[in-house]
């Protein structure tokens, strides 16, 4: 399987380490994720294609960066420079560059509900009006997968991408009070049409 996100996390590590150490980090890196994939039992064929994809690499790259003998706090700052400034940076350039098509806001919340009440990558519940929708998660694959790898600290930059990703549209504004991954007992997202 192709894992697209490699490709940016090994520029990245060579953005940071330079070229020797980058390739040296990266292939440590590549090699956790099969190991990570592999090791990784009881998941539908939608979870682990999420997995494998999006939650996987990065915890490989905190694994890696770990073993590096970084300090915790150094591991953190090289996580949240590629979480916030590479994996949200392009996914909030992205919404905003949809936000062009007429009638942006009830297509993207009908299709975010639509999602979130047939997914099996969260356990949630679903509230809306006309110029709000609200999804409470109970249950998240992102923060089960950090929870089961041991990485319990790094769901926070998940948490915190998805701040970025929606923080400055024009069409749709966001809030939360809490995040399974920053120690609440849900996610509670607030979107609302502006």
């Amino acid at each position: 399987m192709k894992i697209k996100q490699q490709k940016q996390i090994k520029a990245f590590l060579i953005e940071e380490f330079g070229n020797k150490k980058g390739c040296a980090v990266s292939d440590r890196q590549e090699k956790m994720l099969d190991t990570l994939i592999q090791n990784t039992k009881n998941k539908s064929e939608n979870q682990m294609k999420t997995l494998a994809q999006t939650i996987l690499p990065r915890i490989a790259l905190h694994k890696c960066l770990s073993e590096e003998g970084f300090s915790e706090e150094d591991v953190y700052k090289y996580m949240r420079k590629y979480m916030l400034d590479k994996v949200a940076a392009k996914k909030h350039a992205s919404t905003a560059k949809m936000e062009l098509v007429p009638g942006f806001y009830a297509i993207y919340s009908n299709i975010f509900l639509k999602i979130m009440r047939t997914t099996d990558l969260q356990e949630s519940t679903q509230a809306y009006g006309n110029d709000y929708y609200d999804v409470t998660i109970k249950k998240c694959l992102w923060h089960t997968a950090c929870v089961e790898n041991g990485c319990e600290n790094l769901c926070r930059l998940f948490c915190d991408v998805d701040d970025v990703t929606y923080g400055g549209l024009k069409k749709i504004g966001f809030t939360r009070t809490k995040t399974l991954g920053y120690g609440g007992d849900c996610c509670d997202f607030h979107f609302f049409k502006k």
